[in-house]
């Protein structure tokens, strides 16, 4: 299955929209609109790095085996257990999720299995836990890493065995559950300091999926960049036709400590800050605290460089002529050789 040709879940979200122009770019350098074959399940982008990715839900999702997604914290491990359960078999019962990071260590046991009345001070009531609800369908375990160590041998147990028992109940419960399991901790590292059980290791990561950073495939960030001025416009009533060449540069280069959780919020505010046509960006909020000395205009000319960089090994090194730099970047032959001069930029260095 090529993962270009996987369609759009919701096409109608995008009826009618009109993505901003990236100015003073070439298409071929930037994309100047999102097309569906860049958006799948709110995943966006066009890198290798992403379409390897999700190359292996292709593969894995039809199938019940267990998943283990790895990354950074905003890398979109949500998205991507929501587009595994999406292309499933079981995509028409419930994809039940819980964030172990999120839920205090005395109450987890509860919300994953379930407890009687009871079974414990304030248990007024029976409750099912999150395996009990998501029985012939998926349960997605986000933060795996942050299951405490004693309630890992249950886990174990419901995940290997696909049955446990409610908190102050003998009877056991037998479920039908597709796992995935996220984590952005280094499990092999914790296990060799034992603070996670090897064979649980073992049995959540039958299929690992390693997702990889923002910084890693920048070539998705204009894309992104468009994806969420557009959604975001639509929802605030903003018209926002155009970004900036200058701005786009500076979104590209930003290093995104945060991946795309982080991205998103930045443009979100962007959004709100733009009160015309064009995207407007807190710029200062591009230099980085732990680098004082480094001013925007030093920023926005690394940037710059990068930008013909990638213009002139994409031609080659060649300047003028047809599918020249200049031409690319749409600057007269002299203006890009003055500001390769400037930048200290030589053919030779592409």
């Amino acid at each position: 299955m090529a993962c270009a040709s996987i369609p759009f879940t919701n096409p109608e979200d995008f009826a009618g929209t009109s993505f901003p122009k990236l100015i003073g770019l070439q298409a071929d350098q930037f994309e100047t609109q999102v097309g569906p074959e860049y958006i799948f399940e709110d995943i966006v982008g066009k890198s290798a790095a992403l379409q390897r990715v999700l190359h292996q839900l292709a593969i894995v999702a039809p199938t019940d085996a267990t998943v283990l997604l790895y990354g950074e914290t905003g890398t979109g491990k949500e998205l991507l257990a929501r587009a595994i359960h999406n292309l499933s078999a079981r995509r028409n019962r419930t994809l039940v999720r819980i964030n172990c990071a999120a839920i205090p260590s005395g109450l987890l046991e509860s919300e994953l299995f379930g407890h009687e009345r009871g079974a414990f001070t304030g248990a007024l009531m029976q409750k099912k836990g999150r395996f009990e609800l998501a029985d012939g369908g998926s349960l997605f375990l986000d933060e795996i890493g942050d299951i405490p160590l004693e309630l890992q041998p249950k886990l174990l147990r419901a995940v290997q065995e696909q049955e446990f028992e409610r908190l102050g109940s003998a009877h056991t419960i037998r479920v039908n559950v597709r796992m995935i399991a996220a984590t952005h901790r280094d499990l092999p590292a914790m296990i060799r300091e034992g603070k996670f059980r090897e064979d649980l290791f073992y049995r959540l990561n039958v299929f690992p999926v390693a997702i990889p950073p923002l910084r890693e495939r920048r070539e998705d960030i204009p894309l992104l960049v468009n994806y969420f001025v557009s959604k975001l416009s639509r929802q605030m009533g903003r018209q926002i036709k155009t970004i900036p060449a200058r701005t786009m540069e500076l979104l590209t280069n930003h290093p995104w400590k945060g991946n795309v959780r982080e991205l998103a919020n930045f443009i979100e505010r962007a959004v709100v800050l733009s009160q015309g046509e064009e995207l407007k960006v807190p710029a200062g909020e591009f230099i980085p605290s732990e680098s004082p000395n480094i001013t925007p205009i030093s920023r926005f000319k690394q940037a710059e460089r990068n930008v013909i960089m990638d213009a002139l090994k994409a031609a080659s090194g060649k300047i003028a002529g047809g599918g020249g730099a200049a031409e690319r970047l749409g600057l007269k032959r002299t203006t890009l050789q003055n500001k390769m001069q400037k930048l200290g930029i030589t053919r030779a260095a592409v």
